[in-house]
């Protein structure tokens, strides 16, 4: 645009924007999964061998990585770009499901008027929204607010309803859930035997690669990762990335870092999801 004189003034974008510019001009496999509650579309992207309704999943390990579900913690969007970008380079032994920014309404909120917002546009936190031992979790709300509200029944926010039918559309082998901070990975939902071994030895090796500590909370439930784990019956982390001393929200100028120590993270899980 112009100022004063003539002057061009360039305007920053900011995450919303960058995420929807970039999915424009995107030339790879991309598609819309649903609509926020303000009906903005959830967008994700496909690196890999092919949309996994077409290529034989008996071929192929297929892998759903999702971003910016909690509204402050956008920086992850940002991560999510630079991870397509990095991935749609590599030649990939199966498929990437990478979705970037499933609360785009709440990181509106968090951008204008709460900078530490994590809900969804009707104050529903999407990772206590799930259908996993649903309004149990220590930290549960009853009430619509910043954080915290379960919502009035499992699923019942438009972006947990989305990220469900195109998590069960597609049938990963495996989901990653990128929040922040603490840089600390969870993995655990009450599994038992050996899928408890098999997952534990997963988030271990993303440990290996990022640095984070691997942790078993017991006081959380109604996450994405959580019913991933208890109603589909694979793997799931929640990768909490950032370090634990920066403040919420943290900036753009941290995505490079913790993009750099993520961005091998879903090409090792897919090579020890087929060995």
């Amino acid at each position: 645009m112009h100022g004063a004189g003539g002057k061009i003034i360039r305007c920053r974008m900011d995450v919303l924007e960058e995420v929807y510019s970039f999915y424009d001009g995107f030339k790879g496999e991309k598609g819309v999964f649903g609509f926020s509650e303000e009906g903005r579309p959830l967008v994700y992207f496909l690196a890999g061998k092919g949309d996994a309704l077409v290529v034989d999943q008996k071929h192929q390990q297929v892998l759903l990585a999702q971003y910016a579900m909690h509204a402050r913690e956008y920086v992850t969007a940002y991560v999510a770009l630079e991870e397509i970008k990095y991935l749609s380079e590599r030649d990939i032994e199966g498929s990437v499901y990478v979705l970037p920014l499933v609360n785009p309404d709440g990181v509106r909120i968090a951008l204008t008027r709460d900078k530490l917002w994590k809900a969804n546009a009707k104050g529903v936190d999407l990772n206590v929204n799930f259908d996993a031992r649903w309004g149990t979790g220590a930290q549960n709300k009853r009430t619509a607010g910043a954080s915290d509200y379960i919502g009035e029944y499992p699923f019942s926010a438009a972006e947990s309803a989305a990220l469900r039918n195109f998590t069960l559309r597609v049938m990963p082998d495996m989901t990653v859930s990128y929040h922040t901070k603490g840089e600390e990975i969870y993995w655990y939902f009450y599994q038992q035997g050996e899928r408890a071994e098999r997952d534990r030895a997963l988030a271990e090796a993303a440990a290996s690669l990022t640095g984070y500590a691997v942790r078993t909370p017991f006081s959380s439930a109604g996450g994405y990762k959580d019913w991933c784990v208890e109603k589909l019956s694979i793997p799931a982390l929640t990768i909490e990335a950032g370090a634990d001393w920066l403040p919420h929200p943290i900036g753009k100028e941290r995505a490079a870092e913790i993009f750099r120590k993520n961005k091998d993270v879903p090409l090792e899980l897919i090579r020890r999801l087929k060995t």
